[in-house]
């Protein structure tokens, strides 16, 4: 096949050299970028009277009918044609003949394939803000369901203070509260069109960037020509995004691997997010959460593989580019799955009330609430953490849990309090106590629910009027 730029050359690309330089066999994903980012250039082009309305017609109808076969999988991916982008265009003009060499008029693949990635990421990041919002909603309802239990929190894996499940469903909720607010940030940075940069320098022809930028749904043209198609900021912030997203999905994962483990016991996990052993009858392997703790690896390795391959490029687009797609269709599969599975398996998943309440018999967790109730009896707190520490070392030595201390235990320790109310000792009293803001008692819990809830319905509100407009623009160059 005759190449689409191979006029300077005498010869054709060697079979292995094609091979090698393709990246058809993964960027045909982009075809309706690729078509949709066309049919605004070609109104530009007929508006700008560039191109007559006759090859403007022949143009916009060719691209519909080319998209049709692409959608119904009749347009073979042969590596000769080197990337969507040229295989669109033989299509096309092998549809219309010589009015189909109109279309790269004003145009290079260079600010093309930034238009089409471009595109293709406002999509994306939409998809993984939903599938947030919904993970989201379901922590939510989960902190609203077992928001009365009452569980060991930890630091350093050692029983630390008690907290409530819902406060603990609560705490990941923020994770992925702060993780939905920078995928919104991305979106906004992708609102810039790089459409008519050309391949660096702008063109000589009279274009109009603003023509495309309105029909394409973007805010505004981007500033420098240089820029626009020598920077991959955009993928790589989504790439630092997924990482992070999927950090905090592992972080979650490895709590129910560890809590649904015979040594906790802390929860029953979804028998449908779970698998058995071919050997052992009685296994159920919490094998979805461990593939999402292991799959964060994918997506920081996407990221560094990015970042290593545009460290000391030169401006402005280089072929090393081509290996951004790859990356970025990979974490883009690997965090919206993940979030999916997270999302169903939450939902079907509880903790176990009785199990909750035998651990937090041992480990003295009510420790720090008893020496700050000695603070407020103008005990310094210091001090107060020696007593308490001599009250632990106590009941370790009498073989006593703090629920079993009495007024002869506080006598013999010399206790510098008289307590009528040995209420202190109790896990509820401590748990309704911790209401700072932020806390984990039970009415400022709810608190963070609504916050919570109010949060997803104001992101919900924005996100859903976007995507439909997005998905109207097809339409609209029809």
């Amino acid at each position: 096949m005759k190449n689409l730029w191979s006029g300077r050359f005498s010869k054709q690309m060697d079979e292995v050299t094609a091979l090698y330089n393709e990246s058809l066999s993964f960027d045909n994903v982009l075809y309706p970028y690729s078509i949709l980012g066309s049919l605004a250039h070609v109104n530009m082009l007929k508006e700008c009277k560039i191109i007559d309305e006759k090859t403007f017609e022949k143009i916009k109808a060719g691209l519909f009918k080319v998209k049709d076969k692409f959608d119904k999988g009749e347009v073979e991916l042969d590596i000769a044609n080197e990337d969507i982008m040229m295989l669109i265009e033989k299509e096309l003009t092998n549809e219309i003949g010589v009015y189909g060499k109109a279309l790269h008029t004003a145009r290079s693949r260079n600010d093309q394939n930034a238009l089409d990635e471009t595109l293709f990421m406002r999509d994306a990041v939409l998809e993984t803000i939903t599938r947030l919002s919904s993970l989201m909603e379901v922590l939510l309802k989960k902190a609203k369901e077992e928001g009365h239990k009452i569980m060991p929190g930890f630091t350093h894996l050692q029983h630390a203070q008690p907290i409530t499940v819902g406060y603990y469903y609560m705490a990941h909720f923020q994770r992925f509260r702060r993780d939905s607010q920078k995928f919104m940030e991305l979106f906004q940075r992708l609102q810039e069109n790089p459409l008519g940069a050309c391949a660096m320098a702008g063109t000589t022809l009279p274009t109009d960037r603003f023509i495309t930028t309105k029909l394409l749904g973007f805010d505004k043209p981007t500033e420098n020509a240089m820029d626009t198609v020598g920077s991959r900021d955009n993928i790589l912030d989504y790439l630092y995004l997924a990482s992070l997203t999927m950090t905090h999905i592992s972080s979650i994962a490895e709590e129910f691997v560890v809590f649904n483990s015979q040594e906790f016991s802390f929860i029953d996990i979804d028998d449908g997010y779970c698998t058995g052993s071919s050997i052992m009858p009685q296994k159920k392997n919490p094998d979805l959460a461990e593939l999402a703790r292991g799959k964060v690896g994918r997506n920081i390795g996407n990221l560094m593989n990015l970042l290593t391959v545009v460290k000391g490029t030169f401006l402005t687009f280089n072929k090393d580019f081509q290996e951004d797609k790859e990356a970025l269709f990979d974490s883009i599969k690997t965090l919206n799955m993940s979030l999916l599975i997270f999302e169903k398996m939450l939902e079907g998943s509880y903790f176990k009330e009785e199990v909750l309440k035998k651990h937090l018999e041992e480990g003295f967790i009510e420790a720090t609430d008893i020496a700050e109730y000695l603070v407020k009896e103008n005990i310094p707190f210091r001090s107060a953490h020696e007593i308490v520490g001599n009250l632990v070392k106590y009941c370790e030595k009498n073989n006593k849990d703090f629920s079993q201390i009495n007024k002869k235990d506080l006598e013999t320790l010399e206790f510098p309090v008289k307590l009528n109310d040995l209420s202190i000792f109790k896990i509820e009293e401590s748990i309704k106590r911790r209401d700072s803001f932020g806390g984990t008692a039970f009415k400022e819990v709810d608190r963070q629910i609504s916050v919570g809830e109010e949060y997803v319905k104001n992101l919900n509100d924005k996100i859903i009027p976007i995507k439909n407009k997005l998905g109207d623009l097809f339409n609209q160059l029809e």
